[in-house]
């Protein structure tokens, strides 16, 4: 068993190196470093993490976290940009309502590249951990991702069933609900790939695909019509 006062020795120094490492880079590239291992500190472990246990894992100074970012709350709202606004990308909006091509090939293709950009580790944890802690950055994505992905969708699916666009007719609760249904869906998948360590497909793709035929399906406008002539005849809601 090594000697617990000569493995403190090498721990102080470690620290001690790293330290004066931090002390010889560049502001940018330190500040740099500092938001990396935010995202990974709070990935692992939340964000109730203390800063001097991160400013000790990042091997700086905890005066000099503060340099950078006066308060926790600074260093959390730059990661929510790091990791969740950067990562949008606006021609993702393009791509969905590019009505050239068939909407089953565009959603399957936003989706990979939604996936890519998204469903990663430090993605997936950041985003549960907030969620558990009713931190707001969920809301705050919730609502991005509503305006910039979902409510474009069901703009193409009413466009797909031969319905009014939603500037003349509002979507509505449901169908956003119906999408909501498909995305969450789909993150679920990265749910159970690194919040539960679930085996999962290899072949993503696929599953993107099936999950958008699913819908499709459902929204398809002679199944729409089928739908709406048997509530007809029952003079009820469909069940």
């Amino acid at each position: 068993m090594a000697n617990p006062v000569r493995r403190r020795r090498s721990e102080a120094e470690s620290r001690t190196s790293r330290l004066r490492s931090a002390r010889r880079l560049p502001a940018a590239d330190r500040e740099r470093q500092i938001v990396d291992e935010a995202i990974r500190f709070f990935a692992e472990v939340g964000f109730g993490g203390q800063t001097r246990e991160f400013a000790e894992r990042a091997g700086i100074a905890q005066p000099l976290l503060y340099r950078y970012f006066a308060t926790k709350q600074d260093l959390i709202d730059r990661v929510f940009r790091e990791v969740f606004l950067q990562r949008i990308d606006p021609a993702w909006g393009k791509l969905i309502g590019d009505r050239s091509r068939p909407l089953m090939d565009r959603l399957v293709e936003f989706y990979a590249a939604y996936a890519q950009a998204t469903y990663t580790y430090e993605w997936v944890r950041i985003y549960m951990f907030s969620a558990l802690m009713g931190h707001d950055i969920n809301r705050r994505y919730i609502r991005i991702v509503e305006s910039a992905i979902l409510r474009p969708v069901c703009a193409e699916l009413r466009h797909h069933r031969g319905l009014p666009d939603p500037d003349v007719i509002p979507i509505s609760e449901i169908e956003l609900e119906e999408v909501w249904l498909m995305h969450g869906g789909l993150f679920y998948y990265a749910v159970r790939k690194y919040i539960y360590q679930s085996r999962v497909s290899d072949d993503f793709s696929d599953l993107v695909r099936r999950a958008v035929g699913i819908l499709l399906e459902r929204t398809h406008p002679a199944r729409a019509r089928r739908t709406e002539g048997a509530t007809s005849a029952k003079g009820g809601k469909a069940t």
